[in-house]
């Protein structure tokens, strides 16, 4: 079985997009939290993927880690449904299915935190959007952080409310795309998911 300290599974928001590192690849929160926690950076795991749907992680990233022991374990995903691959039901299905095996596959020995963090106002950000199509995404993100939020507190998953945090409410933190944080943005996010983990992180760490 292998160990790592920690692991995240997503899309894009996890891969670290619109915070581009000196070699041109993608930096991102999930190292910066590491690093606010005290966690090599070989110790980490991160399956961020562009465009991944709720639906990727559950056909192959949740297999990449289901013989994996960690105490903390991220999943940053859904985003990608909410904007162009919208089924409900699938969406709840598969947020259920995802959190349910990272809580009890054979890699979570008591003790594992899991987290997450609901969606913010992307809609409000989108360049160009008519405002029928931006009423109508925003309708799925309200209803997409009401169901997260019912299924974290039934599970006892931490999640990071990004959707009321300031920095949603600063132009700086956030991409020229509209959907990914900037440099700024992820550092800051990375802060304050540090600082939610910190509570909680297992004496291992």
């Amino acid at each position: 079985m292998t160990a790592y300290s920690m692991v995240v599974l997503g899309d894009s928001f996890a891969e670290g997009r619109g915070d581009p590192g000196p070699d041109g690849t993608h930096v991102g929160w999930v190292p910066r939290v590491a690093r606010l926690l005290g966690i090599a950076e070989s110790a980490v795991l991160n399956l961020g993927a562009y465009g991944a749907l709720t639906q990727d992680v559950v056909d192959t990233q949740l297999a990449q880690v289901a013989d994996v022991e960690t105490p903390l374990l991220g999943v940053a995903v859904g985003g990608n449904d909410l904007v162009r691959a919208y089924d409900p039901d699938r969406f709840r299905a598969n947020l259920r299915t995802i959190f349910e095996a990272v809580l009890n596959n054979p890699g979570a020995a008591p003790g594992r935190t899991v987290f997450t963090h609901d969606y913010p106002d992307i809609p409000g950000r989108i360049p160009g959007l008519p405002d029928e199509t931006r009423t109508l995404l925003r309708g799925r993100f309200d209803e997409a952080n009401a169901f997260l939020a019912d299924l974290c507190t039934e599970l006892g998953v931490r999640c990071y409310a990004l959707a009321t945090a300031d920095l949603t409410r600063d132009a700086a933190m956030w991409y020229p795309d509209g959907i990914h944080p900037s440099s700024l943005g992820h550092r800051t996010i990375a802060v304050e998911i540090a600082t939610m983990l910190s509570a909680v992180a297992p004496a291992e760490l």
